[in-house]
């Protein structure tokens, strides 16, 4: 009896010995593909793992630090000035000056006329006020706004010698047509009047200034500035100041 009990464990251990041979660890990834595809389709490949990120270019970052450009020369603004019709025509000058002096003021449209026949079209003009005082010779204060065709419109004051004023305070409207004026802030300096170039229609006069290629051409009304129209300077500022000089 205990040799046929040990005859039957032998043959039941022999029996379980290949089939634990036969255990294998199986993937469970691995182990749905063969549940979807069947055990004879091979796995797929192991996915592959995504680059490293890359840090960003700083010149391509939106916040980079943008480079200003170099300032235009006198040559680049001339350029682009002409090229964008930098200039204003006779309707224009003619009714920027009437919004100053009043439309219809008699020998205005004349003297505009003239001085665009033999001057040209300007690219600039300025329509202020000037006040001052005198005996014979004293200093006028003017201020106002200049009109770029191409770089808009900015605050301007000027100063200068007054002659033919009355005792005590004057005051008068002033039209300036401004000529090859190219970058607006040469504006600011000293601009001496040409001897013998004025123009005098009706109750107005203009006279002739220059510093370099920049003409400037103020109209002013009044009979008491033809006397020094051809005299003095204009020195403008970008504030106002109480030195004429």
């Amino acid at each position: 009896m205990i040799g046929r009990l040990m005859a039957l464990g032998a043959i039941a251990a022999f029996a379980i010995a290949p089939a634990s041979g036969q255990v294998q660890t199986v993937d469970p990834n691995q182990a749905a593909h063969m549940a979807a595809t069947g055990p004879d389709t091979p796995p797929p490949p192991p996915a592959a793992s995504p680059p490293p990120a890359q840090a960003p270019d700083a010149s391509e970052s939106p916040h980079a630090a943008a480079k200003e450009p170099p300032p235009a020369t006198q040559a680049e603004l001339r350029e682009r000035a002409t090229a964008n019709g930098g200039t204003y025509q006779e309707n224009d000058v003619l009714g920027a000056a009437e919004g100053v002096f009043g439309k219809g003021a008699e020998g205005l449209a004349k003297l505009v006329e003239k001085i665009l026949k033999d001057q040209g079209a300007p690219n600039a003009y300025i329509a202020g006020h000037e006040a001052g005082g005198a005996v014979v010779v004293g200093v006028r204060y003017g201020s106002g706004t200049m009109f770029h065709k191409v770089e808009g419109q900015r605050p301007v004051y000027w100063t200068g010698p007054s002659v033919g004023f009355d005792l005590g305070a004057n005051g008068a409207k002033t039209f300036v047509l401004v000529y090859n004026l190219y970058d607006a802030q040469e504006l600011f300096r000293r601009y001496p009047a040409v001897e013998g170039n004025v123009y005098v229609i009706g109750g107005f006069t203009a006279s002739y200034l220059r510093r370099g290629n920049t003409v400037l051409i103020p109209i002013r009304l009044g009979v008491g500035w033809r006397l020094g129209a051809n005299l003095g300077y204009m020195h403008f500022s970008e504030k106002s100041r109480w030195s004429p000089l």
